[in-house]
C-alpha cells in the first residue's frame, strides 16, 4: 500500500445507528481518552451527528480536550464530577482501568486501592445520574485471575477485572436493570495504543515502513482479533435492549498463529517479508474468547463481521495519518 485511502467516518452495524438516534438515552463515556474510549466517541459523533453534543459526555482522569480525526475536539470533565450530572435516563460506558502495565511500576495494594476506588465512584454514580444500563469493558485477562502458571502482573489486572465484572453484574441484578460485560481478548481498529506492546501494530507499521515483520515469539502465540466498531456495534444493541439482565459475552474472532497474522498483514499492506524465529518446545501462548457465542450475538443483532484485512487496512489508515504532521 502506498498511502492510505482516503478516512470516511464508519459508524455501528447492523440496526444500531438508527436504534441510537431515535433514542433518549444520554451516553456517559468513561475512560474516554483511551483506546477503546476515543473509537467509540468517534463512533457515536457519526450516528448522532448534530445531536452528539446533547447527548453525550466524557469523563476521565483530567479535564483535558480530546483530539479525534477530521479536526474533531470533545471535551472531557474528571471523573470526579460525574456526580453533577442531573439524574436522566442513561446508557454508561465504564472503560476506565488502570491497565496491567501500571502494575510494574506501582505498589500491588496501591494498584488494588486504585482500580477500586475508580470501580467505586462510577458505580456509586450509576443511580444518581439515572443509569439504565452499563457495559464494562472487562479483559480475557479475568480468566487467568486463578492460574498459577500465568505471570503474577496478568493475575492481578486479572482478578480485579473480574471484581469489577461482579461488582456491576451485583448493581444490575439488585437493581433490576442491564450491565453488558465483555472479555475482550484482541480489538484492532483506530486508536490504537501502546504500539510496542502489541504485535499487531508493531506488524503493520513494519509494514508500512517497508520492513520485515519480525514474529521473535520461541513459541507459538495464538490470537483472535476482533474490528473496535463490530465489538462496540454489538455492545450497543445490547446495552439499547435494556433487558434488565447481565449479558457476558467474550470477544471472537478466528484464531490465529501470530506468524499467519503476520502474512495477512504482509499481504494487505506489503508485499513484505515475514521473519518468523524457530519454534521451540510445546509451549502454546492461546489468548482467544469464545469465537462461537460471540458469532451467535452478532448474526442475532444483524450485525455483519468485518473481515480481518478490513480492520488491518482501517488500523494502517490510522497510524499513518496519526504519524502526520498535518493531524
Amino acid at each position: 500500500m502506498t498511502a492510505a485511502h482516503e478516512f470516511e467516518l464508519r459508524s455501528f452495524g447492523g440496526r444500531v445507528a438508527p436504534a441510537l438516534l431515535a433514542s433518549d438515552r444520554r451516553i456517559v463515556v468513561i475512560g474516554a481518552g483511551g483506546w477503546l474510549g476515543l473509537a467509540t466517541i468517534e463512533l457515536l459523533h457519526g450516528a448522532l451527528g448534530d445531536s452528539f453534543t446533547d447527548r453525550v459526555r466524557c469523563y476521565g482522569s483530567t479535564a483535558r480536550t480530546l483530539s479525534l480525526r477530521r479536526g474533531l475536539t470533545i471535551a472531557q470533565a474528571p471523573l470526579a464530577d460525574i456526580r453533577t450530572l442531573d439524574n436522566r435516563p442513561t446508557i454508561v460506558l465504564h472503560f476506565a482501568f488502570l491497565t496491567k502495565d501500571r502494575v510494574q511500576g506501582m505498589d500491588e495494594d496501591a494498584y488494588r486501592a486504585a482500580n477500586r476506588a475508580l470501580s467505586a465512584t462510577v458505580l456509586d454514580a450509576l443511580d444518581a445520574i439515572g443509569a439504565t444500563s452499563v457495559f464494562v469493558a472487562s479483559s480475557g485477562a479475568a480468566r487467568e485471575a486463578d492460574n498459577p502458571a500465568a505471570n503474577p502482573a496478568l493475575r492481578l489486572y486479572g482478578a480485579l477485572k473480574r471484581e469489577d465484572e461482579e461488582a456491576f453484574a451485583g448493581w444490575a441484578q439488585a437493581s433490576g436493570r442491564t450491565a453488558i460485560i465483555a472479555r475482550i481478548f484482541n480489538v484492532v481498529g483506530p486508536y490504537i495504543n501502546k504500539h510496542q506492546d502489541y504485535a499487531l501494530a508493531a506488524f503493520i507499521l513494519d509494514a508500512l515502513a517497508g520492513r520485515p515483520i519480525g514474529v521473535r515469539a520461541p513459541h507459538r502465540v495464538v490470537r483472535g482479533f476482533v474490528a473496535i466498531r463490530e465489538l462496540m456495534s454489538l455492545v450497543f444493541a445490547l446495552l439499547l435492549e435494556e433487558s434488565g439482565r447481565v449479558v457476558r459475552f467474550d470477544t471472537g474472532g478466528e484464531a490465529q498463529e501470530l506468524a499467519e497474522v503476520a502474512r495477512l498483514v504482509a499481504n494487505v499492506l506489503g508485499p513484505v517479508p515475514v521473519e518468523r524465529a524457530a519454534i521451540v518446545g510445546n509451549r502454546i501462548d492461546h489468548y482467544v474468547g469464545n469465537g462461537a457465542a460471540y458469532e451467535r450475538l452478532l448474526a442475532a443483532h444483524a450485525i455483519e463481521p468485518i473481515p480481518f484485512a478490513e480492520e488491518i487496512r482501517d488500523t494502517a489508515d490510522f497510524l499513518v495519518a496519526a504519524q502526520s504532521p498535518s493531524v
